[in-house]
């Protein structure tokens, strides 16, 4: 039984240890599927409870490795955070950057007070406020122009060398620049020149005896004033032209302040000397007026009287010039890359764009790449002053260039660099620049001005199309013309530009109904044809006053007519007659001016205006007169109106027209 009951201890152990065992295995099971489960269940903690053992064995780093990630996310949100941006920005763009709606932006700007749309652009400062909001930097991204261009290197002094002196010979109109400039050059411009009047720049290079001379030759109208600033800024010298017989004139005292602004020494030029009625003792007491004295009365300016007609006094006017040049030490480093400034520019029908340009320090050479403001190019060829092709241009050497992109502005700066990819990026920067300068200016729209333009009602407008065959006399033309503009007509320039009147120009007038000056540039048949047949109004001219004069006539003409009323006459009524189917008749006795028929009357009854109108018959006796003068009587009916009285008196005027005029 023991034996028996052994086995059963031993099987009651067994049962009873598989009792207690069962569950063993199934904890095992557990054990064992947990971290399957875990996955899929739980978050997190015990997970990481059974990794850290092992790795904590392995080497300890496993905790530092989420940190480092968390950092790294850190900075790459920094990162994300900065965006660079040009000078001004459209706001959908800016949003699209920083990854925000642009209502929410235009919200925020208008809480600032700031009236915008989305497709208006901003400029940097206000960028900077609204990205700052958002928590974004906003950082300036300036294209890397001046390492490329490399204008600011100082120069070796061993390798500087004298340069001939740049003279602007400046003056009031038909002072004699031009004529002095001729007898200089030995050459005749005046009578190519319009009217005589000089109308652009022009540059030339003179050999005396004694060394090289630049001239520039600028226009004495007032219209040039932007020319004449910008032919004192890449001077040396400036030589005032006065007429002995005229004396100083407000383009006189123009040149002087541009002169001084640009701080340029003077050196007056009293011409005209041979004239019977002239007067240099009155030319030096007007300079001294306006702060330019002469070396004999103790001022700082040197005075040459010359005459251009006759050739008088030219020799000591050119020696003046080269001993101011000798003071002013004159030195250019010929051996780098050539920078100057556009002095002309123009379209050419043959040759493309061409540009007058004085070379300022460098040589130029045919064949550099060259940088012309937002235009670049290649130069093809140079030709100088008189027209030949020369291979190089140093400093102060005026010369022609072709092979640009396009026709620049006068007064841009040239730069060359090494090579023509480096000139076509600053290129394509400058005018993505532009262009977003421009659009800045087209898109600003506020409120005020749009009230204002509400206020105003309808503003009649001029549009004008101006090509002209410089860029200098263009500009001329543009800002005299603008200033022309009133509050009841405003002049738009839509388009202007260098070159001859093509059917492109044409098109565009017959759409914005615009007038085309033409400034001594012509239409071919082919473009006049098509303008005849859409209508469009071509002016030429070659003189700049009478494109002035033409268009203040016009303003005249869009501007309304005011109305006056002038009296005529009086009459009093002394008696009144019924006439059947005629209606009443006033009896009236003529007390002062005349009585015409029909002409405007008003009836006046004890000092109020009772009726307002024209009289319709005016009779003397029983005949019809045309008027009817003071002393006499006569009868007159009123248009629809009977209701006349004895003791009225009737007063007869005429509204006249005032056409306006433009100051």
């Amino acid at each position: 039984a023991s034996k028996t009951e052994r086995p059963k201890k031993k099987g009651k152990k067994k049962a009873e240890t598989t009792e207690e065992e069962a569950p063993l295995p199934d904890k095992k099971f557990l054990k064992k599927k947990i971290s399957f489960r875990k996955k899929e269940v739980v978050e997190g903690a015990d997970l990481y409870d059974r990794v850290k053992p092992r790795k904590g064995r392995k080497g300890g780093k496993a905790k530092a490795t989420p940190i480092s990630q968390k950092t790294q996310i850190t900075t790459a949100k920094a990162i994300k955070r900065r965006i660079r941006i040009d000078d001004t920005i459209v706001l959908s763009d800016l949003g699209k950057r920083m990854g925000i709606k642009a209502g929410d932006m235009i919200s925020k700007l208008m809480l600032m007070g700031v009236m915008v749309t989305v497709n208006q652009t901003i400029d940097f400062d206000t960028a900077a406020l609204v990205a700052g909001e958002f928590g974004y930097e906003v950082e300036r991204a300036s294209f890397e122009e001046e390492t490329i261009l490399q204008t600011a290197q100082a120069d070796d002094p061993d390798k500087m060398v004298h340069r001939p002196p740049v003279v602007t010979i400046m003056g009031h109109v038909d002072h004699g620049k031009t004529s002095l400039l001729d007898v200089i050059r030995k050459s005749r411009v005046t009578a190519g020149e319009a009217g005589g009047i000089t109308q652009h720049i022009g540059a030339y290079l003179v050999s005396t005896e004694r060394g090289e001379i630049a001239f520039l030759d600028t226009p004495g109208h007032e219209a040039f004033s932007a020319m004449r600033s910008r032919g004192a800024q890449v001077t040396d010298i400036v030589i005032l032209v006065v007429a002995a017989d005229d004396g100083v004139m407000p383009q006189t005292v123009e040149a002087i302040n541009h002169a001084k602004a640009a701080k340029v020494p003077i050196l007056v030029a009293v011409n005209k000397i041979d004239k019977p009625d002239a007067n240099p003792d009155r030319v030096q007491r007007q300079l001294a007026e306006v702060g330019v004295a002469p070396e004999e009365w103790g001022g700082e300016t040197i005075f040459v009287q010359v005459s251009a007609k006759k050739q008088i006094g030219i020799d000591n006017l050119l020696e003046m010039i080269l001993l101011q040049a000798e003071l002013l030490e004159l030195k250019a480093n010929p051996d780098k890359l050539a920078s100057g400034h556009v002095v002309e520019a123009k379209l050419d029908s043959g040759r493309g764009p061409v540009a007058t340009v004085l070379v300022k320090e460098g040589t130029l050479k045919t064949g550099d790449a060259v940088v012309c403001g937002v235009h670049h190019g290649k130069v093809r060829a140079l030709l100088n002053d008189i027209g030949f092709k020369v291979d190089t241009a140093g400093p102060s050497h005026p010369v022609e260039i072709i092979g640009l992109s396009g026709v620049p502005m006068a007064g841009d700066e040239m730069v060359a660099l090494k090579d023509e990819k480096d000139a076509k990026q600053v290129s394509q920067h400058r005018t993505q620049k532009h262009r977003a300068k421009e659009l800045a200016k087209t898109s600003r729209l506020s409120l005020d001005k749009l009230f204002e333009r509400m206020q105003k009602g309808e503003v009649k407008e001029l549009n004008l199309i101006i090509k002209a065959d410089v860029d200098g006399s263009l500009e001329a033309i543009r800002d005299s013309l603008v200033k022309l503009s009133n509050p009841e007509v405003s002049i738009n320039i839509i388009h202007s530009g260098t070159g001859t009147i093509t059917e492109s120009d044409i098109s565009l007038a017959a759409v914005s109904d615009a007038i085309i000056i033409g400034f001594n540039v012509r239409a071919n048949p082919k473009v006049q044809e098509m303008a005849y047949e859409e209508k469009v109004d071509i002016r030429y001219h070659n003189i700049i006053y009478n494109v002035i004069k033409e268009i203040k006539d016009a303003i005249v003409g869009l501007m309304k007519s005011t109305f006056e009323e002038r009296s005529l006459g009086r009459a009093e009524v002394r008696e009144v007659f019924h006439v059947p189917k005629v209606g009443t008749i006033a009896g009236c006795y003529v007390t002062d001016g005349k009585i015409e028929r029909g002409q405007l009357t008003r009836l006046i009854r004890d000092g109020i205006v009772v009726y307002e109108g024209k009289n319709s018959s005016l009779r003397r006796f029983k005949e019809d007169a045309k008027e009817v003068q003071s002393g006499y009587e006569c009868g007159i009916a009123l248009e629809n109106f009977n209701d006349i009285k004895i003791g009225d008196v009737l007063e007869c005027y005429y509204m006249e027209e005032i056409r306006p005029e433009v100051v």
